[in-house]
């Protein structure tokens, strides 16, 4: 089971290595106003998710919207100390 921490270890190694099979890696290139729209659709997702299909649909919505927000971290040169800042 992947942790926050490991997900954003894996998503920067990926970026780092450029490996052109890399779904990640193709977001990343497309960058930040191609990402917030990912970001946008899936927190709409987790929405409806949460109102009308059950925990599982929302915690997998939820997992998505996770992995583009870490996308844009990454993007942005944002880290996770950066978020922990202020939490």
């Amino acid at each position: 089971m992947k942790t926050f921490e490991s997900l954003f270890s894996e998503l920067k190694t990926k970026i780092e290595n450029k490996d052109p099979n890399s779904y990640t890696v193709k977001e990343y290139e497309k960058g930040v106003h191609f990402i917030g729209k990912k970001i946008i659709e899936e927190a709409g997702e987790v929405w409806i998710a949460s109102e009308y299909e059950g925990n599982e649909k929302t915690a997998e919505e939820m997992s998505q919207l996770i992995y583009h927000i870490q996308v844009m971290m990454l993007a942005k040169g944002i880290t996770i100390d950066d978020i922990y800042g202020y939490l």
